[in-house]
């Protein structure tokens, strides 16, 4: 059953401000004056660094005590879940933690029970998977962009909370967030895409889309949220304005997730190097070198 969310006015309101749903006519002024100082860089940085190592730790732990952890990472297009995900990554193993980010499904996989091709990328023992979007596209941009039907949008509604029940049985610490960015941000963020010539690939004929369906997608999240925010697997929202102090609080957030200790594990000796005595290089004009540019 999903969570009761009680009747509170201006947190309703405050919501729907949020996702940039609500004009600045229907609501308090307030509200959307709520603006917090940019973090300074420098602290930013460091406590970024001191959370990373804290991954580092818990990566530590999953591997040692067999742990099989799931994130989930959703939102809007450009709401930064990318972003957060590269500074969980930056420093860890990736035989350990591992990114999903799957492409549109085959021609066979669109065949196959809806879940299946996600199952594949599930974690063992010892392994955490960050999923850059999942399963949740039925319940987004599939019924939104008329990509699934009315029927398999609802079954997936009534399915999704039995499927997550289940992994969360077999064991597995299923985490799911949602990133909520305001339409002025999105817009912002998609016009800075345009102008940078490294960004242009984060555009897609998708994105472009779904610029036109602000309020579609509102109301497929919406749905979504009261079928799949559940006891066993609930959604933590992440307001994602403010691309730093979103990545901090998600990273904080997932590392208080999961009780974890320090291994302390020792410092490698590096041994003496051996005894390179009679060892003749090949000659170098055998050889291809990199042309020195630089």
């Amino acid at each position: 059953m999903p969570k009761n969310k009680g009747n509170n006015a201006e947190a309703n309101m405050k919501d729907k401000v949020d996702e940039g749903i609500m004009t600045d006519g229907e609501v308090d002024p307030k509200l959307l004056a709520r603006k917090k100082k940019k973090l300074p860089t420098e602290f930013y940085e460091k406590e970024l660094f001191r959370l990373q190592v804290e991954m580092v730790k818990l990566q530590e732990w999953i591997k040692e005590k067999d742990l099989k952890v799931v994130v989930i990472f959703e939102g809007r297009d450009a709401a930064g879940k990318g972003g957060v995900i590269k500074r969980i990554t930056e420093h860890l193993n990736p035989r350990v933690c591992r990114i999903a980010a799957l492409p549109a499904p085959s021609e066979r996989e669109k065949t196959q029970w809806y879940f299946e091709r996600y199952t594949n990328y599930l974690p063992s023992a010892g392994e955490m998977v960050l999923f850059d979007r999942s399963w949740y596209n039925r319940a987004g941009v599939e019924v939104v962009m008329g990509f699934c039907t009315d029927d398999e949008h609802q079954e997936f509604l009534r399915s999704c909370p039995e499927f997550e029940r289940m992994l969360v049985r077999s064991g597995i610490i299923l985490i799911k967030y949602w990133f909520s960015v305001s339409h002025g941000e999105q817009e912002k963020r998609f016009q800075g895409r345009r102008k940078q010539r490294h960004k242009y690939w984060k555009l897609s004929p998708m994105d472009m889309e779904s610029r036109a369906r602000w309020k579609e997608y509102s109301k497929a999240k919406d749905e979504m949220f009261a079928h799949t925010d559940i006891k066993q697997a609930p959604w933590y929202v992440v307001p994602s304005d403010d691309k730093k102090r979103a990545r901090l609080n998600c990273m904080a957030h997932l590392l208080s997730m999961i009780p974890y200790e320090d291994l302390v594990p020792e410092i490698p000796k590096l041994p003496a190097l051996g005894d390179i005595g009679g060892y003749v290089r090949s000659p170098m004009h055998d050889q291809t070198f990199v042309p020195e540019l630089y």
